[in-house]
């Protein structure tokens, strides 16, 4: 079989595999920000509520003043946000809140059900605000769909690295090659099992470098599967195929293949993992194993809002400080 299952290119959500839902690059250039942390520019022509189209290089997604997400359900699956560049801020139905960004992982299970808020602010307002983040859904096995909410900061400073000439590897999951290991993962994760063999890689590599993809430890059960996306560069190569800008690849993940970049810097994220191999019953911000706990979802959400709305506004924004923390629902307060 070749090392190069299958390739495929790169829009703005991008294929995954089991035991991964979902995955969307997020990159909005957006302007400078007004007194309200929203874009200091016309919201003219956007659908505001609903604004993908990316005009002007930016969207406001689900927001009419701040862009981002407010307040929405789910259940049953985990959000991973990985940002590049930015800021989020976060709140949630347990009372928790966060300001995380330029480097930052927050790993949330949203097990039983939560409510949470992701907003973008703008606080520069004499510069643009880009924002560059990563969401990633991974899915929980049946047994754990109904565990308790939770959510975990990884701060980038905690995040470690694996460095070579021409390459750097930042470990948000998942050991690299058996020696680089990033914090865990929260307790009910799919991830959190040694033999699911979960990884989320995010590799940098220089012009013309190269970088060995270290091979899956073996381990019993079905096959563990590997998607390396290359989102940023030129032309490169994995395992000696030739690939296009903004593609990706499933690959054999027994085998230790070479990643190479060609004339420009390449860019990769790589999400693995075993299969959970249970079926899958999803409907807008719920991921069951059957229709009939989907409809069971839309019924415990109208009766207890997973906790209610503890928060004055559906889109909260935490003020102009740039400094990020987490607030826990314990009233623990955590910063990088």
């Amino acid at each position: 079989m070749s090392d190069v299952i299958e390739t495929f290119e790169l829009g703005f959500q991008w294929p995954t595999i089991d035991p991964f839902l979902f995955c969307v690059h997020h990159l909005d250039r957006y302007p400078a920000g007004n007194e309200h942390f929203g874009p200091a520019a016309s919201l003219a022509g956007r659908d505001l509520g609903s604004d993908f189209e990316g005009l002007d290089g930016w969207r406001m997604y689900h927001g009419a003043t701040v862009p981002g997400f407010p307040q929405h359900p789910h259940r049953g699956f985990e959000t991973i946000t990985y940002v590049r560049s930015g800021l989020i801020d976060h709140s949630d139905s347990l009372g928790a809140q966060a300001r995380f960004g330029r480097g930052d992982t927050q790993w949330l299970t949203a097990g039983r059900g939560i409510v949470h808020a992701e907003m973008f602010p703008l606080l520069d307002r004499g510069e643009p605000n880009t924002v560059e983040l990563f969401q990633i859904w991974l899915n929980l096995p049946a047994a754990a769909k109904l565990v308790a909410p939770h959510f975990t900061m990884l701060w980038g400073e905690q995040l470690p690295h694996h460095a070579a000439p021409g390459v750097d590897v930042t470990v948000i999951a998942g050991t690299w090659d058996g020696v680089v290991t990033p914090p865990p993962p929260p307790p009910d994760s799919w991830a959190a099992r040694s033999e699911a063999q979960v990884a989320i890689w995010h590799l940098r590599l220089d012009a013309g470098a190269t970088v060995r993809l270290p091979a899956a430890a073996s381990t019993a059960g079905p096959a563990t599967r590997r998607v390396v996306h290359g989102f940023a560069g030129g032309d490169w190569s994995i395992a000696g195929i030739d690939l296009a800008p903004r593609s990706g690849a499933l690959v054999d993940a027994t085998r230790d293949l070479t990643i190479a970049a060609g004339k420009d810097a390449l860019e990769c994220l790589v999400l693995q993992g075993r299969p959970i191999g249970e079926p899958v019953a999803q409907y807008g911000p719920f991921v069951m194993n059957t229709r009939a706990e989907i409809e069971q979802a839309f019924v415990d959400y109208r009766a207890t809002g997973f906790g209610g709305w503890p928060w004055p506004a559906d889109d909260p924004v935490h003020g102009p400080d740039p400094a990020r923390f987490a607030r826990y629902a314990d009233g623990r307060v955590e910063r990088p």
